[in-house]
């Protein structure tokens, strides 16, 4: 009977136990969710509505039915908290740890589970990698939540302070976007209080904290690795560091610079000053790459602004972090290969590197996965809903690149189009090609080709 179970788990592919195990912690998350305890008020929370919550904390995504902090207990704060952890760093991540804690021996086939889980390049050194991660979130979770501390304790005290701190810095770490100010600033209120009534030296402190995690997280765990490994020698990098952090920067400073243009003389600018509507620019760059944090109310937008909030957030952050999107190294393939073509070159090249043939085929496949399902759901939920196509369109980013910002249409909407964004929040945080290859014929192809026969395209 034991070989018997064993045969069974080994003939379920990676890509399925991955996809599983989500959906198991979602259920489990789900049921917790649902119980009593969990929810301030008497009657607790209809399932559906603690369904959609526990799929939006595992998939790091911070889409919302209700408010964080005025609707759910600290028991449901807490259930929550564990979720966006367990989904930030990955379910495998998480039990291999709990595995060399307890001096469990790390089998070939745990080893491969957790390569495909957090998109190693190699199954040598997974442990150690595994390791790298766990303490490099503890450190870097538990250093953001005595930064915050600072701010967080004269205003709200001790315990609410230290628990407040704690929270938002595995939230911001994990690129989680659930936030707890609301019992303060108002209900789904994010950051927009702390920027608005806190004073400019304390809201210039939260957002650069709160941005500093973010980035960590969306860089990669193979990219923080590699930068320490090398000591910060950008020569001595690997290429895929040099294009994570290349377009990291370019990411972060462009859109800035974009968001600073096409709001500047328009209503959600309107009463900040300089600095705060650089720092307001500076926020909403870095969050939109997968945090889901706003420290504006972005109702008040230009079409312009979303439309960059919304190409923003389809890239995302780093493969391997806990970000979503298509991912820099996508977004980077797709841009070289378009001046590869132009310039009639066969290989695509960069940093003095060549890549891998079929690197641009995998890129484009991520690409349109990503804009068709997006797409997709986004004209179901603009004619169900009844609304414009841009808003809908940027909930549906939102959700496929497990960003979390919202146009405050989520808490409205209804059962189908809640199901449909919880589909594409398990999509984006499981990974397109993941969620292709799970559901894909396990049959191997046969090495025949097909007669040639040219085709024109362009």
């Amino acid at each position: 009977m034991t070989k018997l179970k064993r045969n069974i788990w080994q003939n379920i592919s990676p890509m399925k136990l991955i996809l599983g195990g989500y959906c198991a912690i979602i259920l489990i998350g789900t049921l917790l969710l649902a119980l009593p305890a969990a929810t301030r008020g008497p009657g607790g929370t209809a399932l559906s509505d603690c369904f959609f919550t526990a799929t939006s904390a595992t998939c790091v995504t911070g889409l919302v039915r209700f408010d964080t902090f005025t609707h759910w207990t600290v028991f449901g704060q807490l259930v929550i908290l564990a979720l966006i952890q367990i989904g930030g760093l990955g379910f495998m991540t998480v039990a291999i740890s709990v595995m060399v804690i307890v001096g469990k021996r790390i089998s070939l086939n745990q080893r491969s589970l957790m390569q495909n889980s957090i998109s190693a390049p190699q199954l040598g050194g997974i442990v150690r990698m595994t390791k790298f991660i766990a303490l490099g979130t503890f450190v870097i979770e538990v250093m953001g939540a005595l930064l915050l501390s600072v701010v967080f304790i004269p205003k709200f005290g001790v315990g609410k302070g230290l628990y407040f701190s704690l929270f938002h810095s595995v939230s911001a770490f994990c690129n989680g976007g659930f936030d707890l100010m609301g019992g303060s600033s108002g209900e789904f209120s994010s950051l927009t209080g702390v920027t608005g009534g806190w004073g400019g030296a304390a809201a210039w402190y939260v957002t650069v904290v709160i941005m500093l995690l973010i980035i960590l997280g969306g860089l990669g765990f193979f990219v923080w690795h590699d930068l320490i490994s090398r000591k910060f020698h950008w020569k001595k990098l690997k290429l895929q560091s040099k294009m994570v952090l290349s377009v990291s920067i370019g990411l972060v400073l462009a859109g800035t610079a974009a968001l600073l243009l096409l709001e500047w003389g328009h209503p959600l600018y309107e009463g900040l000053s300089v600095g705060e509507r650089i720092n307001a620019s500076l926020f909403q760059s870095v969050s939109a790459r997968t945090a889901g944090f706003n420290s504006v109310d972005l109702t008040g937008m230009t079409e312009g602004g979303l439309f960059v909030m919304i190409c923003l957030m389809f890239i995302g952050g780093s493969t391997g972090s806990t970000a979503g999107g298509i991912k820099t190294t996508t977004f980077w393939i797709l841009c070289i290969s378009i001046f590869a073509t132009f310039r009639r070159k066969k290989n695509i090249e960069v940093f003095g590197r060549r890549m891998e043939e079929g690197i641009t085929r995998t890129a484009s496949c991520v690409f349109m996965t990503y804009l068709l399902l997006t797409a997709a759901v986004s004209i179901i939920i603009s004619a169900i809903e009844d609304l414009p196509l841009l808003t809908a369109l940027f909930e549906a980013v939102s959700a496929m690149a497990t960003v979390g910002l919202t146009l405050g249409v989520t808490p409205g909407l209804g059962m189908v189009s809640k199901l449909l964004l919880a589909f594409l929040m398990l999509c984006g945080r499981v990974g397109s090609i993941t969620m292709l290859l799970a559901f894909s014929s396990d049959k191997r192809v046969t090495n025949s080709r097909l007669p040639l026969e040219k085709v024109q395209v362009g």
